[in-house]
């Protein structure tokens, strides 16, 4: 993964349909050339997730994801055995050999179901491997992301220590539901990425949904804008700007207009309360 300098990951992933601002292309640029994991932060729909795949495409590159969750364990991450298989190869045998020929046999590569992270390592070509909603899995396989993210090798016990011939690009996403720990954090880069600017956004819009009307994009980003300062319980991201700007393409709105906000706002807001504290504060005339 190199990119030859900040300017070329703007270009490079605008050519993907990425825009990004300073900040972000500065940061994937010193992750790519230090090869250090990048570890994202931010609101849900920010794009944090778009970020890696949009570099995997920029680079032609495989992407890896490892979607955590509470629960997610050392197989489900990093590899387990197909035990269904190594028994019916077992019971094929039929006695005819010893244990330790049984065991050699089953326990091979043949038999072996590479998760997300060993798939990451073992790739010969450019990978992005893509840990999605760190924060969500449970404190314990830190550890682990510590152990392989450090050297970039895994080790399974029957087959030897594994070493990545190409390390990975390694993005790590979290939303902060909890604290990720002090030294996967001293592992990684940081990047925060938080809602974009109007303008920013303006271009992300007419990028994204080429068919809507330039000013009524501008009005959409206007309203989104105030929507952000407006307390609510979940502010609205770029997914629900980019949702909702399709929303009045698919309605063919020309302007936003009470009756289009009404029929639409629930395209952008996701709970009642702030749907109701929007139309009660919303003041339309003075945005649009």
């Amino acid at each position: 993964m190199h990119f030859e300098s900040v300017a070329d990951v703007k270009s490079k992933l605008a050519d993907v349909g990425y825009l990004a601002s300073d900040a972000v292309a500065t940061t994937v640029f010193l992750a790519s050339e230090l090869g250090k994991p990048l570890l994202v932060e931010g609101p849900a729909g920010v794009g944090k997730t778009e970020l890696s795949r949009a570099v995997a495409a920029a680079c032609g590159a495989e992407l890896v994801r490892l979607q955590c969750y509470e629960g997610v364990d050392e197989a489900r991450a990093l590899y387990e055995w197909n035990h269904a298989k190594q028994l019916l190869r077992i019971s094929a045998a039929r006695g005819e050999e010893t244990w330790d020929e049984a065991r050699s046999d089953v326990f091979s590569e043949e038999f072996l179901l590479p998760r997300p992270l060993l798939t990451a390592i073992r790739n010969e070509g450019p990978t992005v491997l893509l840990i999605d909603e760190t924060d969500k899995a449970d404190v314990e396989i830190e550890g682990l992301l510590l152990e392989v993210l450090g050297d970039f090798q895994v080790t399974v016990p029957e087959l030897g220590t594994i070493t990545a011939t190409q390390r990975p690009f390694v993005v790590l996403t979290s939303n902060a539901t909890r604290e990720l720990s002090e030294a996967l954090r001293r592992r990684c880069l940081f990047l925060h990425i938080d809602f974009p600017s109007p303008e920013l956004e303006r271009d992300i819009v007419a990028l994204k949904v080429p068919d809507l009307d330039s000013a009524l994009g501008d009005s959409v980003v206007r309203v989104v804008s105030a929507l952000r300062s407006a307390g609510l319980r979940k502010a609205p991201s770029v997914a629900e700007t980019l949702d909702w700007a399709r929303t009045l393409v698919a309605l063919g709105a020309s302007v936003l207009t009470d009756e289009v906000v009404e029929e639409s706002l629930g395209v952008v807001l996701k709970h009642q309360d702030d749907i109701d504290k929007a139309r009660a504060t919303l003041n339309l005339s003075e945005l649009v």
